[in-house]
């Protein structure tokens, strides 16, 4: 009797995916060789004269992972701002350092950036148009112009809060306010950082000064109480008795 010849096409093996509690125990498996190995290597580096000591007990924790994300108003998601720059912003407006029209633009860009890249593709009619939006239908509201867009902007970046990086992009100061993760908001500074020339204090330049400089300066006169009083000098008590 001779033997039937092998198949041409032999059967492949069925795959089989791995299941949740297949993975689970494979991943237990991973963990008992590396425990495994993890002894064996305490017990060589032990001390020959006095003897190996056995390894009994290697355990593994588990951090706890995030179930939950933030709860925003809006299809925008939400940005992070600098605690600082916010109380900053109240004290600047009260102040009378920036206008009301200056914060206006500020706050939409802001609020437009382009995620993981701090910039807003704006132009600044569209701007206007934006900042109008809900009182348009309205003939008799007081609208925001485009002349008084275009002063903000450059206001702006005379203090340090955005810059135009070509016609239609604004790009927002990302170390007072940035849509996007740390790791994207490092590789932007980084960007930013190749524009300034070797050797030049970066204090001066976008996006590590910050304005108004007249506030920096002279912190004190953040002080919102009421009126200082001021020392009458003999010069002043003759011209006012005069």
């Amino acid at each position: 009797m001779t033997a039937e010849p092998p198949s041409r096409n032999p059967r492949r093996p069925r795959t089989v995916r791995p299941t949740t509690a297949s993975t689970d125990v494979v991943g237990n498996q991973l963990l008992g060789m590396l425990g495994e190995q993890l002894g064996q290597t305490l017990q060589r580096a032990a001390d020959p004269v006095v003897g190996k000591r056995k390894v009994t007990r290697v355990s593994v924790e588990y951090g706890d992972e995030p179930s939950t994300v933030h709860d925003m108003a809006g299809p925008l998601g939400y940005s992070l701002a600098s605690n600082w720059f916010t109380q900053r912003l109240a004290q600047l407006l009260i102040a009378n350092e920036i206008t009301r029209s200056q914060l206006c633009v500020f706050l939409y860009v802001a609020g437009g950036q382009k995620r993981n890249t701090g910039i807003a593709e704006y132009t600044q009619q569209e701007i206007t148009e934006g900042l109008n939006k809900l009182i348009a239908a309205d003939p008799n509201a007081r609208k925001i112009s485009r002349p008084t867009v275009n002063r903000a902007i450059r206001r702006l970046g005379e203090i340090g809060w955005v810059e135009q990086v070509g016609n239609g992009r604004t790009r927002l100061n990302v170390r007072l306010w940035f849509h996007g993760g740390s790791t994207f908001q490092h590789e932007v500074l980084a960007d930013m950082e190749k524009d300034i020339p070797a050797g030049e204090n970066k204090t001066n330049r976008f996006p590590y000064q910050i304005g108004p400089e007249l506030i920096h300066q002279h912190p004190e006169q953040l002080d919102l109480g009421l009126a200082i009083e001021q020392t009458e000098t003999p010069a002043r008590r003759r011209r006012r008795t005069g």
